[in-house]
């Protein structure tokens, strides 16, 4: 419908309708200076963005440094921009005026500007689901492309069908989701723990689910990690030895059989791993009834069952809150 680039950005709540009212968008990082004042390439951004911010985690360098490279020499006058306001539930969609401008002593730290004439003040309920999930990028400033031809419809006053886009996304939304939170858990129990006291949070799991459990000692274990029972002494079967890895690849049936020729006769054997079990580990365990091989996804779906009987330090490991997210309509799929 359109080639003409189209901008998404955020700003805080805090400006509230001054964006509006005064024809404009901004971004922070006032500590920079004036954005012009900078070379034109996204190098020497970086180099700026490191200068100003030293102890800035090198991770984040690029992506802020790309914002304000992005708003100062690639916004350009035409463009569109779409502006989510988080006060009033309202999608403003406006097009470029200016080029870049620095305001010093700007409200709420925010001196980089462009002027903004808006056209359009529209709910966001009137966008189909996908479009507003592109708008809600975490980013400050991004391009649209995705659901471009929408918002083009929308700024053109052209009528667009909201409502199957809609039911085709809610089972794509809430898959992605659910994706983005397993990554998130995993990645967390990966990098933010060493081998033994990933052992201790598996420890806590067994115990959160019922279970009596201790890591047994960090060398000469014998490859036992855990061993976890129902009654308080353990003297009562079944015991359980439970053996963790803490990695994310394929572990072979030559492991989950070393793990089982450790377990005596009446107990059982749970194998525990951040990563998956090849289809011979898998094919072996259907053979033996006193052997559970948990991996990632598992692992992934216990922690959901159990996250509230956690305690602060594990939360504060995995923080997750409860929330809804689009699912079939009630009927469907049965």
């Amino acid at each position: 419908m359109n080639e003409r680039t189209i901008w998404g950005i955020h700003m805080a709540r805090d400006h509230g309708t001054l964006p509006i009212d005064k024809g404009y968008v901004a971004i922070g990082w006032h500590r920079l200076g004036d954005f012009a004042q900078v070379a034109p390439t996204r190098e020497a951004f970086k180099a700026a963005y490191v200068q100003t911010y030293p102890n800035e985690k090198p991770g984040k360098v690029p992506v802020a440094a790309g914002v304000a490279y992005r708003f100062a020499v690639e916004m350009k006058p035409g463009d569109i921009v779409v502006y989510p306001s988080k006060q009033d539930r309202m999608v403003n969609i406006g097009v470029i005026e200016g080029g870049y401008e620095y305001v010093a002593n700007a409200p709420l730290e925010c001196p980089n500007r462009h002027k903004v004439k808006w056209l359009k003040h529209i709910a966001r309920t009137s966008f189909s689901q996908p479009a507003l999930n592109e708008i809600g990028s975490a980013i400050t400033l991004f391009k649209v492309s995705s659901n471009a031809d929408e918002f083009l419809a929308a700024l053109e006053g052209e009528a667009f069908e909201v409502e199957d886009i809609d039911e085709a996304s809610a089972e794509l939304v809430s898959a992605q989701v659910e994706e983005t939170t397993e990554d998130f858990i995993i990645k967390r129990l990966k990098n933010n723990q060493t081998p033994f006291q990933f052992e201790h949070f598996v420890a806590h799991l067994l115990k959160c689910m019922g279970y009596h459990s201790r890591v047994t000692q960090a060398s000469g274990d014998g490859g036992i990690d855990i061993i976890a029972h129902r009654d308080e002494l353990g003297f009562e079967p079944p015991i359980i030895k439970v053996q963790c890895k803490q990695i994310l690849s394929t572990i072979g049936r030559p492991d989950v059989q070393q793990l089982h020729g450790a377990i005596e006769s009446g107990e059982h054997g749970l194998f525990v791993s951040l990563g998956t079990f090849s289809n011979d580990a898998r094919t072996f365990e259907r053979t033996k009834p006193n052997l559970r091989l948990i991996d990632g996804s598992d692992l992934v779906e216990l922690i959901y069952a159990h996250y509230s009987q956690f305690e602060p330090r594990y939360q504060m490991l995995l923080p997750l809150k409860r929330t809804y997210i689009p699912g079939p309509a009630i009927g469907e799929n049965e």
